[in-house]
């Protein structure tokens, strides 16, 4: 059992040939634009190859959903550089019954906290 209400997003893409600097100059732009949400806890991208990793946390499932709208346009734009070979969403069964619904278009695997804690 937990209390934690982290919610995180767990999306890997595939860069396409030829697109690696045009993804990359497009994850510093979903990093600006991210960095003032007040409920974003980290989030970052790392690379090997041509794949990459965006790491992410929010506070809560309502700081996730904030995000998916604020970088929507951006994740429109992504599509021309790299596709989204997996996509994980974690956090506890409340959180992500919040977001099962709002979500439910994305192909996304959810994984359910069992337990933990947050310091």
């Amino acid at each position: 059992m937990t209390t934690d209400t982290c919610v995180s997003i767990v999306p890997y893409f595939k860069i396409k040939p030829g697109q690696n600097a045009a993804f990359k100059a497009l994850c510093e732009r979903f990093v600006a634009t991210t960095q003032p949400e007040p409920k974003c806890l980290y989030y970052g991208f790392s690379f090997h190859e041509d794949t990459a990793h965006c790491r992410e946390g929010y506070v809560d499932a309502e700081g996730l959903l904030a995000h998916l709208q604020n970088v929507g346009p951006l994740i429109e734009e992504s599509s021309q550089y790299a596709d989204i070979e997996r996509l994980e969403i974690h956090g506890s069964a409340e959180q992500l019954a919040q977001l099962r619904e709002p979500l439910k278009d994305l192909p996304a695997v959810f994984f359910e906290l069992a337990m933990g804690f947050r310091n």
